[in-house]
């Protein structure tokens, strides 16, 4: 069974920094690709980061190139998703996928709401 579970989302205020988390099951930690993607109110839901692990290609999107950063704990089945210099634009549901089989994305979690303050 596949479960992603994301956490760590909350308020904050612009230049802070935080960290969201994505509780994997074995099955979801092991996929070739992770990625993160986020949905704000009245717009299609966009992809943040991803990365192939077998190669650590990586595609970040240009709006956050330079303050996300992707990574991920083998010992704890959990990928982390580091968010410096948040901005108000960066407020969204955040997401975590993998991929399922070679379609990516493939399995999602259930959204953590991260809400930045100017």
């Amino acid at each position: 069974q596949v479960q992603l579970i994301e956490s760590g989302g909350r308020l904050v205020q612009a230049g802070d920094s935080l960290r969201l988390s994505c509780l994997a099951s074995d099955l979801a930690f092991n996929s070739y690709r992770m990625g993160w993607f986020r949905q704000a109110p009245g717009k299609d839901r966009e992809q943040v980061v991803s990365i192939i692990w077998s190669d650590g290609t990586t595609y970040y999107a240009d709006s956050v190139k330079g303050r996300f950063t992707i990574s991920r704990d083998s010992a704890k089945n959990t990928f982390y998703l580091q968010m410096n210099s948040l901005k108000p634009e960066d407020t969204a549901v955040y997401y975590c996928t993998t991929a399922s089989g070679s379609s990516f994305p493939g399995f999602w979690g259930q959204g953590t709401q991260v809400t930045v303050s100017s």
